[in-house]
Order: structure tokens, then C-alpha cells, then sequence
């Protein structure tokens, strides 16, 4: 909108009333607001008259300026948070049957006009005038010398990267809220499931959801009188998820039995027609819900360079590197010939998720369900007990009693998930999935993964210095936290360990837990740079590339390890349909966790935690640095299984 003559007329007669000494200031914020000023926010002489009314050179005006700032986002962002969860409360929340307003409601987003409206009062360009922006590569090279202010004026500054029209942030909400509806209502009846004989194999009563259900389930098998049977079921109804090759009418429908391997559905006026490809429109329509917004980014073209350069603020080569450096690693390969040894079988491409290295309990699946139950009749009774579960991982009673006060459990609607709160006067809540008659197993350990997630966001909104500093670098570092404590979840229910003393098997099961989901991040990556490749896609092709690029990735990292080539598993996870291109964040966090697990070993854990989540949201490397004396690296895990690989060899 501006020429570079009007830019440096303005900077020159401000330098002429404010002084030279502020020249370089003065410069810095007039390109600032240029790059996002639009006709609609006034003309030349406007964009001017704001520039001399708005400069501030007095250090007192601008430290309450700073505070008064920081004091409105915690508020707005806050206030948008609630607004948002109460809204979908309905949709997250297991409150009975979902009614058709209660989508209406959820689609209803005050968030959508933020940014726009932030733009026409004028206050992202007060903060573009006055605080100087800093690119990614200054936060990395510079930001170890920054004082805790200065970070903070940076991540103020950070909010206004661009000014997305309402509807464009609107159109992104709803795709979504109707997204994860899908996703959430994604249940199979597994005693509905039949063999090609006509036999069921599955207990009555199990609804498991996709694919968190289905493959804890699977998991559950191993070492299970005909588990191995179970577990190929389980695999071919992924297969026919991921293919679209699943009848409609079998999905979150307890009225009708299916026969897996003909695909045969029984029951009163249904019919075998497969799902039209749902699975893929719902992705198409995030990707073209995110890709409306990149016009409006000018550091940001593509929703691919916003997750990683602006959310994560790790670069896309990075978590690929990482990823890759595991898969073709001699440990990976040697890892799988030790599970292929303990199996007495060969690898089956579900042996991703072999869970033979987890600490398991001295009782089964149904004696530990029955504990649970017993324990935790419902959600209220888990939330009342926080404090007793923090004080058995090493929070004094103080501490635990805060953060109880601080976090509120609901009955999930889907298979669980944290949700922070945005200012210090909220709640963090934890959403877990509770069936009839008590918690079970499978729940109560989502429910200590999200509890491990609450204690850090309250952590890190609570104890940080600056509230524009809450948070933690990204969604890798807050699953980090998340996985430490769902790792203690035998030790909170007070049950011994068939493997205790065998540390050593913590390093194999962290690998091979870390190159599954390296291989899904590589999928998820793959498949978003396709779409921005053939944006005019179909359903179908998307479905098609999906599976190809699932084939490629497998064949190249996995097939060296367990065979069976062009296997599709690794597009069965639920996240890469609903969360956009959320899972590269998986394997960061689950390298971060051992680096944590490693550093805190012979420390407390409460103590270590809550220091490291009042570093708040800074860049992830200067984090870990600060955290654990390290940068973020795949060594270290790769250390201990060579080291785990000699005593088991």
C-alpha cells in the first residue's frame, strides 16, 4: 500500500521530533506496521498521524504500556478459552445424546474475529510500532543472550504475523468442530465382529473408538490365549478404515453384526454399502479450511510452514532428520529381531505397537480393570484424588492440593484429552472416557497422560514470570510431560512390575514406541505436502495418495524391520484425519521424554517438572538446553538401547 518514499518521509520527520537515538526503533516499528496495514485500516495520512501519536520514547510510558498489555491478552485469551470449551461442552462431553443445536452452538467462535478485530482497533499496530518483532532464526541465535522481558515483548509481538479476516478463521473452526465430531463418534461394537466361521471373539459390551481404542485393544492382546487371533481382526478392520472398505453401517452401531473378513453385514434392513470416502472429505476439509488462510500470512505462505516455523518453531528438516535417524538406525533393526525372537513368529505389521518392553503388572488386564473400578467409581472421585496420586509421584501436599484446585475432570465423549485454561482465574480440565460400572485400565492410563499435561499447563500459567510467556515451546514438549506420567501409572495404583529392576527395557520400548509414530509423522508430512500439491483433489484420490505415500514410508523404513511390503497401518491413526498435521509433534516429545526421564532419574520429578515448566514458552532448543544441559537429540535414546541391547543379547 505504501511506497518506499512515504515510508522514509515518515521515519524521517519522526526521527526529526523523537530524536535520532530512536531511529533505530522508529524504523523497525514503521516496516513492521506497513507489512500488515490495508486500505481498510485508513489512509496514508491516518497511517502516518498513528505513527506520531502513538510512538513511545519514555521507558516508565512503556513498561506500563507492556504490563497493561499483557494483562489484556491473559484476559482475552482466557475469556476466549472458556468461551470456546463451554461451547463445545456438549460435543466433548459425555452429557448424552448430542442434539442438533448443540453443533450450532459449538460452530459459534467470538475467537474468528480476534485477530481482525485487533487490527481495527489498532492495537496490533500500537505493539508493531513499539516492540520490535524477531524472526525464528534471531529467537535461535540470539535468544540465549535475552532477558525474560525481551521474551516476552517477542511473543507479544508474535501475535500479529498477519490479520486473518473473520471468516477465514471461522471457516477453520467449523471445519474442525465438524471433524472431530466424526472422529469422536468413530466407534467399533467389537463383540459384533465376526470370523469367517461365525464366531465371536470380542467380550460383550466393547465399543472401542478409532484408532485409540482399536489399538489399545490390539495391544492388549499380546501374550493372551488366542490374542494372536484378536489381534488380526482388530488389524483387518483398520485395513478396511484406512481403504474405506468398512461398511457405514457397522460404525457406532451396536444393531448389526459384521463378518470382517467378507465384509458381510447382518441385521434388520442394512445393507453392505462402504463409506463414501468420509474419512478423507473430513480431511479435505481442513486442508482447504487452513489453505484459505495463507494469503494472509506473508512469513507463513503454508499451513505446513505455520505448524512448523510459527507453532512448533522447529523447521520442518528437523523433525523429519530426527525421525529418519531413528528408523534407519542398526538399534531400530536389531530391536526387531529381538521382539521377532521373544514372539517365537514373524513380525506382523500390527507388531508396531509390541508392548512385550513395558513394565507390565503382576495382574491381567481384568484383575487391574477391577482395581481401577473399584478405585475410581467415576470421573469426580478421580478428580478428588489428584492430590493423592501427585503426592505418590513426589509432589509435596502443598503443591498437589494447588494444582487439584486448579484442574477439573469430565466424562470424555471421545478417548480423552487435556484442555488448559488461558488466565490464573480457570481450570485446565481432563477429559477421560468412563464406561458403566468405573473407570477401567485403559482409561485410567489416558487419564494419568492428560493429567500429565494438566500439571504442566497449570505450571506453566501459574508459575511463570510473564503471562504472555505461558505455555510451554509446543505441543512435543507438553506430550513430553504427558508420557512421564502416564508411564507411572502402576506406580500410582501401587502394583508391583513383573520386569522390576530391568530398567533397561524402558530404552527398547521407548524406541520402538518413537519409530511407530516417526513413521506416522512422516506420513502426516507427506500427506500435507500432496495436498498442496493437487489441490482440487478428490475424497478418493486424497484416499488413494494416503495409501500410497502409507505404502512408500512403510517399504522404505519399516519393511527392512518387519517385512510384509506396501502394509497401509501406519494411516489408521485418528489425529492425521482431525488435528492437522499435529502428529510430527509425537516423536519430538517422545525424544524429549527420555532426555527428561534420563536428567531426572535420580532427582525429584515434582521439583524438576515445575522448574522446567516456569521456563515457559521459549524456543524448544533454548528450552531443552535450560531444562536438561542438552540440545534436543536422538542419541542419548540411542545410547541406552545399545546398552539395553548387550544385557539382553
Amino acid at each position: 500500500m505504501f511506497n518506499n518514499a512515504f515510508i522514509k518521509s515518515v521515519t524521517g520527520k519522526m526521527e526529526s521530533k523523537f530524536g535520532k537515538d530512536n531511529s533505530k526503533r522508529i524504523k523497525t516499528g514503521v516496516h513492521q506496521m506497513q507489512k500488515l496495514w490495508q486500505k481498510e485500516d485508513g489512509t496514508v495520512e491516518d497511517f502516518e498521524k498513528f505513527c506520531f501519536k502513538n510512538f513511545i520514547v519514555d521507558k516508565e510510558m512503556m513498561d506500563k504500556s507492556f504490563r497493561r498489555l499483557e494483562n489484556a491478552f491473559e484476559n482475552i485469551n482466557g475469556l476466549l478459552v472458556e468461551l470456546k470449551r463451554d461451547l463445545q461442552w456438549n460435543l466433548h462431553v459425555d452429557t448424552g445424546p448430542i442434539l442438533a443445536i448443540d453443533y450450532l452452538v459449538a460452530n459459534f467462535n467470538l475467537a474468528s474475529h480476534v485477530d481482525e478485530d485487533l487490527c481495527k482497533s489498532k492495537v496490533a499496530f500500537f505493539v508493531l510500532l513499539n516492540f520490535e518483532m524477531h524472526t525464528l532464526d534471531d529467537c535461535i541465535k540470539h535468544g540465549d543472550k535475552w532477558s525474560r522481558r525481551k521474551w516476552a515483548e517477542t511473543r507479544l509481538t508474535h501475535k500479529f504475523t498477519a490479520c486473518v479476516p473473520s471468516n477465514v478463521k471461522q471457516k477453520i473452526h467449523e471445519a474442525y468442530i465438524s471433524t472431530n465430531n466424526y472422529i469422536s463418534n468413530y466407534n467399533i461394537y467389537m463383540h459384533n465382529l465376526l470370523t469367517e466361521d461365525g464366531k465371536h471373539l470380542f467380550p460383550e459390551g466393547l465399543k472401542l473408538i478409532s484408532h485409540w481404542g482399536l489399538r489399545d485393544e490390539l495391544k492388549a492382546q499380546y501374550n493372551k490365549e488366542d490374542g494372536f487371533q484378536r489381534q488380526q481382526m482388530i488389524y483387518e478392520v483398520m485395513k478396511k478404515i484406512i481403504s474405506q472398505e468398512i461398511p457405514e453401517v457397522v460404525i457406532n452401531n451396536p444393531e448389526v453384526d459384521w463378518k470382517v473378513p467378507t465384509n458381510e453385514v447382518y441385521g434388520e434392513n442394512v445393507n453392505n454399502s462402504k463409506e463414501p470416502d468420509t474419512r478423507y472429505a473430513n480431511l479435505l476439509k481442513v486442508f482447504h479450511a487452513e489453505k484459505s488462510a495463507d494469503a494472509y500470512y506473508p512469513l507463513y505462505p503454508t499451513f505446513i510452514d505455520r505448524r512448523f516455523n510459527k507453532d512448533r518453531e522447529i523447521p520442518e528438516s528437523v523433525v523429519e532428520k530426527l525421525s529418519v535417524d531413528l528408523l534407519t538406525s542398526k538399534e531400530f533393526k536389531k530391536t526387531g529381531k529381538l521382539i521377532e525372537k521373544r514372539l517365537n513368529r514373524k513380525l506382523e505389521p500390527f507388531d508396531i505397537w509390541y508392548r512385550g518392553f513395558k513394565s507390565e503388572s503382576v495382574y491381567n488386564e481384568d484383575e487391574l480393570n477391577k482395581i481401577v473400578s473399584e478405585r475410581y467409581p467415576d470421573v469426580k472421585v478421580f478428580e478428588a484424588k489428584i492430590p493423592e496420586t501427585l503426592m505418590l509421584l513426589g509432589f509435596d501436599r502443598e503443591t498437589a492440593d494447588f494444582l487439584r484446585s486448579k484442574i477439573e475432570v469430565d466424562p470424555a465423549r471421545g478417548a480423552g484429552h487435556a484442555m488448559r485454561a488461558g488466565r490464573r482465574s480457570d481450570k485446565a480440565h481432563l477429559r477421560t472416557r468412563v464406561p458403566e460400572g468405573g473407570m477401567n485400565y485403559k482409561g485410567f492410563n489416558i487419564a494419568m497422560h492428560e493429567l500429565g499435561h494438566n500439571v504442566e499447563q497449570t505450571f506453566s500459567l501459574y508459575r511463570v514470570d510473564h503471562t504472555l510467556l505461558q505455555g510451554i515451546p509446543n505441543t512435543a514438549f507438553t506430550e513430553a510431560f504427558a508420557f512421564v506420567f502416564q508411564g507411572r501409572d502402576l506406580d500410582v495404583l501401587g502394583i508391583s512390575k513383573k520386569d522390576e529392576g530391568k530398567e533397561y527395557l524402558k530404552a527398547l520400548n521407548q524406541l520402538w514406541s518413537v519409530c511407530e509414530i516417526a513413521g506416522v509423522s512422516l506420513l502426516d508430512m507427506g500427506v500435507w505436502h500432496w495436498m498442496y500439491d493437487h489441490p482440487e483433489a478428490t475424497p478418493s484420490e486424497l484416499k488413494n495418495a494416503v495409501i500410497e505415500i502409507a505404502k512408500k514410508v512403510w517399504n522404505e523404513y519399516f519393511f527392512p524391520v518387519l517385512g510384509h511390503k506396501n502394509a497401509i497401518i501406519l494411516a489408521i491413526y485418528s489425529h492425521m484425519i482431525g488435528a492437522g498435521l499435529y502428529l510430527p509433534d509425537y516423536p519430538v516429545g517422545y525424544i524429549i521424554q527420555f532426555q527428561i526421564e534420563e536428567y531426572i532419574k535420580d532427582k525429584n520429578l515434582a521439583t524438576e517438572m515445575e522448574r522446567m515448566c516456569k521456563l515457559g514458552s521459549i524456543t524448544p532448543d533454548y528450552w531443552i538446553k535450560q531444562a536438561v544441559d542438552e540440545s534436543i537429540s536422538v542419541e542419548p535414546l540411542l545410547k541406552a538401547v545399545r546398552r539395553a541391547l548387550k544385557v539382553v543379547s
